[in-house]
């Protein structure tokens, strides 16, 4: 890896192009650096992962909607556009991509990597896709959409390595759309200056608040890594066409980091791959066995452990003065009770605000020894009166500790859970620790291929034909060696009459 120093600098300093952050991503995208057997694998079990998570949400009202506004915009005709998640037909590429982004990410169920920055990598895997198939007339293959997320992946990580965006109340998505524009243009093949211009709308124009996270969260939550993945197909459609972007667009001092970060004094070492080096960032980034945001994954798999090795203790929540998690920093302030939104704890909220509420999420998993992407979210479950005493029992405190080892770099310490203390009205107390979720590559059961093709199996079962389901994976699972021809099959339809369930009112298109 090499290091870059990234700060401000004035307008009459003159930064040359060549020495700024964009350029080097840009950089890295076009070179067509070897791809390890063992990143291939994984992109592959990551597309599989979208696809599973895609499924299960294509009845719900966002993805439904999306879909409904990709189906509106017909193939354009610079290609043969993209298929859409569930559909027959195809649309035009960007609402392609901007309907698979939202499907991916509605359930808050596929990939993380969590630094300085939190995100979805995954998120790169939709806008790349769609463009894949769209331009496979290009001569594009499977091996170069395995290189093209590869370098998404790359780009997303080492930027949420270095630069924390959720410090100023930046949403996470403006590392995502840099990443996308660096993953297409790795797929066309791009040069370096093309690439370096889209990338700089892609980021100028993918820098929104936090607010989509806190409170009651919205349905937006889904759509604002969807709309990175379309802005950056539509930045590298105008960067194509000759068209430049606001430069420096990190560095400048009316730039991001000037004025959205930490302000004209700041700099940071950005880490990217050395010419030759292989992209293999994706390996460092984690799948989720449970629908909830990342950190509540290791509090699930404790929880269910509590309830196998106390099956009656749990019963009456009278008996229980109270729970606390003694946890990281950004889980107490992002997921737990230090957010200090009432919403975490109110059975009326939305499921996008229950799936980013650890009390919620920890009360249910205990009390059922499971989690269930739908009915542990349901209003039902919400409501009952057990779990809702419950649930106001449990608080969440930062430890220094926890902190500490959810930013270490060093695998065997890096943790995303933490330690439990239960206290009953009588003064007894229980005490547990969790580090890592079961499916973590340091867990108790990592994730391997077998388990992804379980996982969408399990998930597309009640929206896809079993046929179409063996025929999606037989596809998935020889993505390196595909044909263009054969590009345009990573995409699965849903049973007759499965998407007509959701209504979706009219709109402007």
């Amino acid at each position: 890896m090499e290091t870059h120093h990234v700060r401000v600098h004035r307008s009459d300093e003159g930064l040359a192009k060549e020495d700024q952050l964009a350029w080097k991503v840009a950089a890295l995208a076009a070179e067509k650096a070897p791809v390890d057997d063992d990143v291939a694998e994984m992109v592959v079990n990551r597309v599989i992962d979208n696809a599973a998570v895609a499924a299960a949400s294509l009845v719900r009202p966002a993805p439904a909607a999306a879909r409904a506004q990709a189906l509106a915009h017909p193939v354009s005709i610079g290609g043969a556009g993209a298929t859409v998640f569930g559909a027959a037909r195809r649309a035009s590429v960007e609402w392609a991509a901007w309907a698979n982004g939202v499907a991916v990410r509605e359930l808050d169920f596929h990939d993380t990597f969590l630094a300085a920055e939190y995100s979805h990598p995954g998120d790169n895997i939709p806008p790349i896709v769609a463009v894949a198939q769209h331009a496979a007339a290009r001569g594009l293959n499977g091996g170069d959409v395995i290189r093209a997320v590869a370098t998404g992946y790359e780009v997303q990580i080492d930027l949420a390595r270095a630069i924390s965006l959720h410090k100023h109340k930046i949403d996470h998505v403006a590392h995502l759309g840099p990443s996308a524009a660096a993953g297409i243009g790795a797929l066309l093949g791009l040069p370096s200056d093309t690439i370096y211009q889209a990338i700089g709308q892609a980021l100028h124009t993918t820098t929104a608040t936090r607010q989509s996270r806190k409170g009651e969260i919205s349905t937006w939550k889904a759509y604002a890594p969807a709309l990175a993945g379309k802005v950056a197909v539509e930045s590298i459609d105008r960067a194509m066409r000759g068209q430049t972007s606001p430069t420096p667009i990190w560095e400048g001092e009316d730039g991001v980091i000037a004025w959205l970060l930490d302000g004209p004094d700041a700099a940071y070492d950005v880490a990217l791959p050395g010419r030759g080096e292989p992209r293999r960032a994706i390996l460092d980034s984690f799948t989720k066995e449970h629908s909830a945001e990342y950190q509540a994954q290791a509090w699930i798999d404790l929880a269910r452990k509590l309830h196998t090795e106390y099956p009656l203790i749990f019963d009456d929540p009278s008996r229980i003065a109270s729970i606390v998690l003694k946890t990281s920093h950004h889980t107490h302030f992002v997921i737990g009770s230090g957010a200090n939104d009432p919403q975490k704890y109110s059975p009326d909220a939305s499921r996008e605000t229950l799936d980013h509420s650890i009390p919620y999420i920890f009360t249910v998993a205990l009390q059922d020894g499971a989690w269930d992407h739908a009915a542990s979210y349901s209003s039902e479950r919400a409501h009952r009166p057990d779990t809702v005493e419950l649930w106001q029992k449990v608080t969440t405190v930062e430890d220094a500790e926890w902190t500490r080892r959810y930013h270490s770099l060093d695998p065997a310490e890096q943790a995303f859970g933490g330690a439990i203390e239960v206290t009953f009205t009588d003064g007894s107390v229980i005490t547990d620790e969790i580090a890592v979720a079961d499916a973590h590559p340091q867990g108790a059961r990592p994730f391997a291929r077998a388990d992804y093709v379980a996982k969408f199996r399990e998930l597309a079962a009640p929206a896809v034909e079993a046929a179409e389901i063996e025929r999606f994976l037989d596809v998935a699972q020889r993505l390196p060696e595909l044909s263009g021809d054969e590009l345009g099959e990573l995409n699965f339809v849903a049973k007759y009459g499965w998407l007509a369930q959701t209504a979706t009112p009219d709109g402007l298109f």
